[in-house]
């Protein structure tokens, strides 16, 4: 989801930066990198991934409409809703930055796992990033479908017809897909860069820690596409004769009795694709800004 691709990479760079070497400090973020650094970096980073695979993301949107994917906008106008998700994606970022770092101080004190506490910052930094993600995805899932032309009038006309908590809609099944995404894609990463680094004996090099959280992410897209289904419903608001949904449970049941279970996993192809190319263009984008950030700084 676009959980976002950008969100996603933005893990992996947090648990890939403790697993470089000291003689890799170009890959730490951390502790060698200042925080408003890491900050403005990773907001830049979460941008280029959201707008570089928009095409990608427009194309899962419309396979999981309840119109179908060709009356949804098939093919035509993929770019349509960007403005909606480069908007939200810097103050997005940025928040779950800011809420991560806050609650990895507090959790590294209240629980006695180091990885018990990553996780724990890393669900409320979710929570807290989704105060901006989720508006943001709603005008720009209901852009990609057709049913808006623009940003501008997307947001007005929801809060005059759902109000305020239109903007909302499927809050609550995103925290939910990102809980247990992370619960699924984390040791599945750390077991694997753990192997790879045991096999050659020697820490692993960016390329091959993006690789490790490539497939990770594939991986634990793949299972967690029926919530991002029952997200991307929620968000759209009504099914394809224009009777809206009143909840995941509504959503799960309706979609199985009229369309079939398998409709609940439809958009797996592109999710899979998106999540997995988004961690190598996160990196890149990463380093590159902060290099340029760090280096204006000095100056």
């Amino acid at each position: 989801p676009v959980a976002s691709a950008g969100v996603r990479v933005r893990r992996l760079l947090r648990s890939h930066s403790s697993q470089t070497s000291p003689a890799q400090p170009e890959t730490t973020m951390s502790e060698d990198v200042p925080f408003f650094t890491a900050l403005a970096s990773g907001a830049v980073a979460g941008v280029s991934v959201d707008v570089a695979l928009y095409p990608i993301d427009t194309i899962k949107t419309r396979m999981q409409s309840p119109q179908g994917f060709f009356k949804a906008g098939g093919f035509n106008g993929v770019y349509r809703g960007i403005t909606a998700a480069a908007a939200g994606s810097a103050p997005g970022a940025a928040l779950f930055f800011a809420s991560y770092e806050t609650g990895k101080t507090f959790f590294n004190k209240n629980i006695s796992s180091p990885a018990g506490a990553q996780m724990a910052a890393a669900t409320f930094a979710e929570t807290m990033a989704c105060l901006v993600r989720v508006p943001t995805e709603v005008v720009k899932q209901r852009m990609q479908t057709g049913v808006y032309t623009s940003m501008l009038v997307a947001v007005p006309d929801i809060i005059k017809k759902e109000g305020v908590m239109g903007l909302y809609s499927g809050f609550g099944i995103t925290v939910m897909r990102e809980i247990p995404f992370s619960a699924i894609q984390f040791p599945i990463y750390e077991r694997m860069k753990l192997a790879w680094k045991n096999a050659q004996d020697a820490p692993l090099a960016p390329w091959q820690a993006a690789a490790c959280g490539s497939i990770a992410g594939g991986f634990s897209a793949a299972v967690t596409t029926p919530l991002d289904v029952i997200k991307t419903r929620l968000m759209l608001g009504a099914d394809a004769e224009g009777v809206k949904y009143t909840g995941t449970v509504d959503v799960v049941q309706r979609v199985i009795k009229d369309e079939g279970a398998k409709k609940m996993f439809s958009g797996i192809q592109p999710r899979v694709m998106w999540i997995s190319i988004g961690g190598f263009v996160f990196f890149g984008a990463y380093e590159n800004a902060r290099k340029y950030i760090t280096m204006a700084t000095e100056k």
